[in-house]
Order: structure tokens, then C-alpha cells, then sequence
């Protein structure tokens, strides 16, 4: 079996969680995902499993989330799983004074990465530096964010806005709650988050690990063929006697106008893998089969 599954991750599981529970429930080893997600955090999450693990690197890098940023708090974490580090009420606070400042977060930003996440500085995770008390320059980072848009707001001594969020790669929701907080010099952090679209998968065609289940038991259950994942590259199709060759590791010239990243196809159109065009020549870069 090979292939992706859109998972909707639960709360309060780790990305590796659900790793090892797909990887159990499918009774398969090779199992990995894309785009890590907070344990606080919900919604989809890319799971490959097989072969298709070795195209995890080739999805597209885009995101989408929704959520809850609570304004008067600062945490340790960013978001309300860490230690309270100022809690400081603001009844006063009100949408017309946010809503000029969050342009500032749209476009290319640079951000400061939250001290507790994944990111590693000198080969050593910083939540793991955070955990042990370790004082480390986080490096700044330039992430893209392509929209953000107002969904809900709620008054009270620590008011919340609900937004939604499309951005790039490597941007933290956390951070951005913090730094709007900051702005606004009340404080915030994230009080909810659930990502609603990633690497080309939405959560409305998501599975939760109980509906994972079920079909498995059902004899339902359908993986996402590897290659509608990656509809976003460019298709090359290949004449029989070039497809063979290419499978065995071959450069085999092409008359086109495209360079980069691109599927490859057999004439009966069965996905083949990952090649790269470089000077009119198809060069293997992910072979499935041979």
C-alpha cells in the first residue's frame, strides 16, 4: 500500500502521535508527514505512507489556519500551553485599533520563531533548550503571509479575535499573535488553532483517526493516489522504451520549454516519480518504480 491520507489531527497529540498511530493501524513501517503540528493545534495533516514517503519533500508549501488570538496574556510558549508570563486585563481594547495594524503582518515579515518550537539552533532543538532553562539567540526568519482576514471578535477583560490565515512555509501562527500583541502593547497569544488547508489538502476532505479506523475495518478505506498530491507540478509523459530507461536511472532528452520539478508519466499514464529538467534533459530525481 502506498499513498497519502488527510488526517485531522486531535487535539493534544503530537505530529509523531499520529505517526506511529496511522502506522499501526495501516500495519505498515514506512510512515512520515508533512508539516508538523503543535500538540494544541488541530486539523490537517499530511500523512504518507510507502513509497510515497519519498515524495513528502515535493508537496507544495502553502497553509491555511484559523485561529483565536487572546489579548491581554503572554505566555512562555506563545500560546496557552506555556507558563503565564503577564496577564494583564484590557476591557478597553477594541477591533478599530487592531484592524490598521494587521496589514503589517501581511506580505514578507520577519519573525521571531516562539523560544519553544522545533527549530534547531547549533543542531539542539530550541524547546528543548527552552525546557532546560538555556538562554539562545532565535534567528529571525522571512516568512510570507498572503491573507489574513477578520472572523470573529469577542469583548471582555482579555478580548479574542478569531482570523483567518493563508500563508507560506515556516510560518508561526504563535508568533504572529505575540508580535500583534506586542503592537497593540497589550500582550497576546494564542488561544486556539486549527490549520484548515495544507500542502494542496483541505480539512473538509480530512479523516479524524476514528474515521481511519472504521473504513479500515469496513474495507473502505481509499489512499490519496501519490500523484494528486502533487498536481501543482508540471506533467512529462514519456514514450515506453524513455520511460524504461528512466526508471533504470537514465537521462533522457525532452523537446520542452519547462525546466524544474516535474511529474513523469508512462504513456498508459502510470506515475513513474520525480524528475528535474535541467538544459532539455529529464534527469531522475524520485523513481517509484522500475
Amino acid at each position: 500500500m502506498q499513498g497519502f491520507l488527510n488526517l485531522n489531527k486531535p487535539f493534544d497529540w503530537t505530529s509523531h502521535d499520529c505517526v506511529a498511530r496511522v502506522r499501526k493501524l495501516l500495519r505498515l513501517k514506512r510512515v512520515g508527514h508533512a508539516g508538523t503540528l503543535d500538540p494544541a493545534a488541530t486539523g490537517v495533516l499530511p500523512i504518507a505512507f510507502g513509497t510515497a514517503t519519498r515524495l513528502l519533500q515535493y508537496l507544495p508549501g502553502n497553509k491555511a489556519y484559523q485561529a483565536t488570538i487572546r489579548f491581554g496574556v503572554q505566555t512562555t510558549t506563545d500560546d496557552l500551553q506555556g507558563e503565564i508570563i503577564t496577564s494583564t486585563p484590557c476591557p478597553g481594547l477594541d477591533l478599530s485599533e487592531i484592524k490598521p495594524i494587521l496589514p503589517q503582518f501581511i506580505g514578507e515579515i520577519q519573525q521571531i520563531p516562539p523560544s519553544y518550537s522545533a527549530i534547531q539552533v547549533d543542531g539542539k532543538r530550541l524547546y528543548d533548550l527552552a525546557r532546560r532553562g538555556e538562554q539562545v539567540e532565535v534567528p529571525v526568519r522571512t516568512v510570507e503571509v498572503f491573507e489574513i482576514e477578520i472572523l470573529a471578535w469577542r469583548e471582555g477583560e482579555f478580548p479574542e479575535l478569531d482570523i483567518a490565515i493563508a500563508c507560506g512555509s515556516g510560518t508561526y501562527i504563535r508568533a504572529i499573535a505575540r508580535d500583534l500583541g506586542a503592537a497593540l502593547q497589550t500582550g497576546g497569544t494564542l488561544a486556539a488553532l486549527t490549520r484548515t488547508a495544507s500542502s494542496g489538502f483541505e480539512l473538509a476532505n480530512s479523516l479524524t483517526l476514528s474515521d481511519l479506523e472504521t473504513q479500515l475495518q469496513t474495507g473502505t478505506f481509499q489512499a490519496i493516489a501519490p500523484d494528486t498530491a502533487l498536481l501543482h507540478l508540471s506533467t512529462v509523459i514519456l514514450p515506453a522504451l524513455s520511460a524504461k530507461k528512466w526508471c533504470q536511472g537514465q537521462r533522457i532528452p525532452v523537446d520542452l520549454d519547462i525546466t524544474g520539478i516535474v511529474r513523469v508519466y508512462e504513456p498508459e499514464n502510470r506515475f513513474l516519480g520525480i524528475g528535474q529538467i535541467n538544459d532539455q534533459l529529464l534527469i531522475p530525481s524520485t523513481v517509484l518504480t522500475n
